[in-house]
């Protein structure tokens, strides 16, 4: 079989589409042949420079390994390309901003392939536009424990406050360093120091050169994400596929002593139409252990379509 060509955009291949009066910014990739095969819509985690670059490695996998299926992979506001005001941001603020994308650019049923503790963003999407997604992917996701029970509101907003200040600036100047992105990558995202690569801090360095990109990280950091999702997970009735890694860790001591596997199981305990998968690596599958997190995937799509 021929493999399909596809190229992966760069900078100046960018498509942007305007919501709320923000400028936001995806890439489309599909081959000549993808008219009846599922679409993907990529959402990349956040983090220092983080941004939808995450996928590219994905991607080049995706077709490389012949499937066909086009991909949305856009940019959350305030990361990347999209616009980044100074904001606090909420799930239900990027959530919404997917909705909207899924209605006026992609306007057809998608597989929703979500990174890490940006899951709680594809389970509000999956609640507010449910016509429009045909399955969930869920990469790495936190331990269970940090989305079954709401972080006060005021404690958020310290949080928050605490960050938005010049001492939070100083901290994001000193976060996108070289040293303290290895340190970090090492620490609490891959399986080996090898792993952590001159492609992944260059990605990091660049996404994180623009100092407004700051207002997202710090969202995350404030734990805005961490609220209860408990019921809004039994609820999911589309097929969830669910990858760990063999060496997940967490980034709160509360998830500390959970093995990946009591964390996998513990998700499919409360999902209830899903499957799941322990996959070599630890924390960032679709960029630390490409090919297994894409064979992974790719068969679980396959099985939808068919």
């Amino acid at each position: 079989m021929t493999q399909p060509s596809i190229t992966i955009p760069s900078s100046k291949t960018t498509q942007f589409y305007t919501w709320q009066n923000y400028r936001c910014a995806y890439d489309r990739l599909a081959p000549d042949d993808a008219a009846h095969e599922l679409p993907l819509l990529l959402i990349h985690p956040i983090g220092v420079g983080l941004a939808r670059t995450f996928w590219h490695r994905f991607c080049e996998e995706w077709y490389r390994t012949g499937q066909r299926n086009p991909i949305y992979n856009p940019d959350l506001l305030g990361c990347g390309e999209s616009a980044m005001p100074s904001i606090a941001y909420d799930p239900s603020d990027w959530a919404k901003q997917l909705q909207y994308f899924l209605q006026t650019v992609i306007q057809t049923p998608v597989v929703v392939v979500v990174q890490g503790a940006l899951l709680p963003v594809a389970i509000e999407l999956v609640h507010l536009q449910p016509d429009l997604i045909r399955g969930l992917v869920m990469s790495g996701p936190p331990a269970r424990t940090l989305i079954a029970k709401t972080t006060p509101a005021w404690q958020q907003r310290v949080s928050w406050n605490l960050f938005h200040s010049p001492l939070g600036d100083g901290f994001y100047r000193y976060a996108r360093r070289s040293q303290f992105l290895r340190s970090f990558s090492i620490r609490q995202l891959f399986a080996t120091s090898e792993a952590v690569d001159a492609e992944w801090l260059d990605m990091l360095k660049q996404g994180a050169a623009a100092l407004d990109s700051r207002h997202a990280v710090f969202s995350f950091l404030a734990g805005f994400w961490r609220q209860d999702y408990t019921d809004e997970l039994k609820a999911i009735a589309q097929p969830t596929f669910v990858a760990l890694g063999e060496q997940a860790s967490s980034i709160s001591r509360k998830g500390k002593a959970e093995t990946p596997e009591e964390r996998l199981q513990d998700y499919l305990a409360c999902l209830p139409n899903s499957e799941g998968v322990k996959l070599p690596g630890r924390n960032v599958l679709p960029y630390e252990s490409t090919a297994a997190f894409v064979k992974a995937t790719a068969s679980f799509i396959k099985e939808l379509e068919s």
